[in-house]
């Protein structure tokens, strides 16, 4: 069987959905019975093409990328991507590669170039939503969702499957459409590379990390709140803030400087995933107040690296995180309901170890195989739902 994945993100460009594609690949390389072809963006001006082993192999688009910016792509770049892309695919089926399903990150662009090589080559195509492609998911996207909602359900109607990575997700999905057949499969995340060491922690310190981009829709404002709330009575603790910045950057580091916790709180900056295994381990807990998500990568990633977790239900932790057993769920934009749980934390050590400890159990169960073999079954049913 060959697969076409279409994905404008790809480290080190993008985020959630860029890496989950790279872990599928990986996984995919073990396959002897599955090709793949990944079409996506170059960080520069140069065409790349990269051939990996078991045939897998990952065409890099120029799309005017410079080297800058790699967690975001403008609306202008992923147009450059959506026309460029989609005319390599349509120019690789023309001259005789033949692909038995086409499996689309994101509705737009990819699900909608999908839609658009299906009908002129009729290869069956799955999408998989990621998060802002879901109508009503994004703030910033709030003019634009009422333009692309008619494009995005028919996008999904004429798909042999729909796949969300949360429940969350897929119910606001259902909004656009109440009668979508929408399948679940969860990001996985890579339980061998993401690991608790607890040697790597301060006896003196208790630190709670934040690992995200740095914009207003992630909610930090209220974990920085909820922290400043707390720190007179425990002048141990200790917050870092990793991420690159976003629109939320510059007032986050001013709300810091005007609650005097420049010394308590630090800003990391961009990581690599090396770089936070090392910010996981020292760290003693993981908050993530965000007010919107599809699944939560970094979330994941804290729970194989056995940390409790503080979040908002969205994400996927109203899924996986069990409140009171591997953390808490709080309200959305609530720092003294943060601030709260953080305290249940602080005054019993033994509660957070055995809460980090069923955290690393259940991403266990979230590993990359399955999430592939997940996958497999669907592009085996897409294929043998357009050969019938």
């Amino acid at each position: 069987m060959k697969v076409l994945f279409l994905n404008y993100e790809y480290p080190p460009l993008g985020g959630g959905a860029g890496n989950a594609t790279k872990f599928l690949l990986q996984e995919y390389t073990k396959k002897e019975n599955l090709s793949i072809d990944l079409v996506t963006s170059a960080i520069s001006g140069d065409f790349v093409e990269m051939h990996t082993e078991k045939d897998v192999n990952v065409f890099r688009l120029p799309v005017g990328k410079d080297g800058k910016n790699l967690q975001k792509q403008s609306q202008i770049e992923l147009l450059r991507y959506a026309w460029t892309a989609y005319w390599f695919a349509r120019n690789r089926i023309k001259n005789g590669e033949q692909y038995d399903v086409i499996h689309a990150f994101f509705s737009v662009p990819c699900g909608v170039m999908a839609l658009a090589l299906s009908w002129e080559f009729k290869v069956p195509y799955i999408v998989s939503l990621r998060g802002a492609d879901v109508p009503g998911y994004a703030e910033r996207f709030r003019w634009i969702y009422g333009f692309l909602r008619p494009i995005i359900r028919y996008t999904w109607k004429q798909s042999t499957h729909v796949v969300s990575n949360s429940e969350g997700l897929k119910q606001l999905a259902l909004k656009t459409n109440k009668n979508q057949s929408i399948d679940i499969i969860y990001n996985g995340v890579d339980t061998d590379f993401f690991h608790p060491d607890t040697t790597k922690r301060s006896a003196k310190t208790i630190t709670i990390l934040c690992a995200s981009r740095l914009t207003s829709r992630k909610g930090l404002c209220y974990a920085i709140e909820a922290f400043s709330l707390l720190q007179k009575q425990y002048p141990q603790l200790r917050m870092i803030l990793a991420g690159g910045d976003g629109d939320a950057g510059e007032d986050l580091r001013r709300q810091v400087q005007e609650l005097h916790l420049e010394k308590e709180i630090s800003f990391h900056g961009e990581y690599d995933h090396g770089t936070l295994l090392k910010l996981q381990q020292a760290s003693d807990i993981f908050l993530f107040p965000s007010l919107n998500e599809g699944m939560s990568n970094s979330m994941l990633e804290a729970m194989a690296s056995a940390l409790p977790v503080i979040m908002t239900p969205t994400g996927g932790a109203q899924e996986l995180v069990k409140d009171g057993k591997n953390g808490y769920l709080v309200k959305f934009r609530n720092a003294q309901d943060i601030a709260d749980k953080i305290q249940l934390l602080l005054e019993n050590p033994s509660l957070r170890e055995k809460m980090g400890g069923e955290s690393r159990r259940v991403a266990v169960s979230l590993s990359w195989n399955s999430v592939a073999r997940s996958y497999e079954k669907i592009y085996e049913e897409s294929a043998k739902k357009d050969a019938s």
